[in-house]
């Protein structure tokens, strides 16, 4: 068993539309609240990263003006500190070229949140509403990501915190839609995570996946049912940043 960050890495540009389905939350609650992200390398870049044009994964906004995502996700984008570097923000069928920065990295664990500071603020941002009560065993979630750069609600459950290794702290959740266990999969990093209040618990990092031998190579599979099969970083973690702003 092994866990794959979500960056979704773009060999080409392509984008559609799915139907958002979710358990216990009304798709028309999360609008505008998650947006999927794109860097597209510059040439300097690009020359540096032969055949990669540039990084997508999800995030959401935590005002008009700030972005948050999976901290290996800015860092895939090489977004950094002192510079701004124009960031494609898509919401819904709306997007923007927006100049971005990291503002900080939070989070003690091994997988971090990024906030990302906007240049300016994006109009039809609705600002996510924070859960400050930690999850409890069985509860609902659902998360809205951009698994490929498409946008999908997924739904499932709370299944624990972490309790040692790598997965110390961090709130492991079982997310499926009907029989997929791979609708959280790449490009979904950086993600929201909702309870049925439309309050943010956590924010997705990693998929926990196998590879099983099949008629026709290696197969990816997720893990059997009843599993925890996603893992993210409880918003607890931005805590510290809110303090200091």
């Amino acid at each position: 068993m092994r866990g794959r960050t979500l960056l979704l890495t773009l060999l080409l540009a392509s984008s559609s539309h799915t139907r958002l389905e979710a358990s216990c939350i009304e798709p028309a609650q999360l609008a505008h609240s998650a947006v999927s992200i794109t860097r597209f390398f510059d040439d300097a870049e690009r020359s540096a990263q032969p055949g990669l044009i540039g990084t997508g994964g999800s995030a959401w906004f935590l005002s008009p003006t700030t972005i948050v995502t999976a901290e290996h996700v800015s860092a895939g984008m090489m977004l950094t500190m002192q510079d701004w570097k124009p960031l494609d923000i898509r919401d819904g069928d709306d997007t923007r070229s927006v100049p971005a920065r990291v503002a900080r990295v939070v989070g003690l664990g091994p997988e971090k949140l990024a906030v990302i500071e906007l240049q300016s603020e994006f109009p039809s941002a609705h600002s996510g509403t924070i859960r400050t009560a930690p999850l409890a065993p069985e509860d609902q979630v659902v998360t809205f990501a951009y698994p490929d750069g498409r946008p999908r609600v997924v739904g499932g459950r709370f299944v624990k915190y972490g309790d040692d290794g790598q997965l110390a702290g961090a709130a492991l959740l079982e997310m499926f839609d009907g029989n997929d266990r791979l609708a959280v999969d790449h490009g979904a990093s950086g993600a929201p995570v909702y309870d049925c209040d439309a309050r943010i618990a956590a924010v997705i990092t990693t998929v926990i996946t196998q590879m099983f031998p099949g008629l026709t190579g290696q197969m990816r599979i997720s893990t059997a049912w009843g599993m925890p099969n996603v893992v993210s970083v409880p918003i607890q973690a931005l805590e510290d940043y809110s303090e200091a702003r």
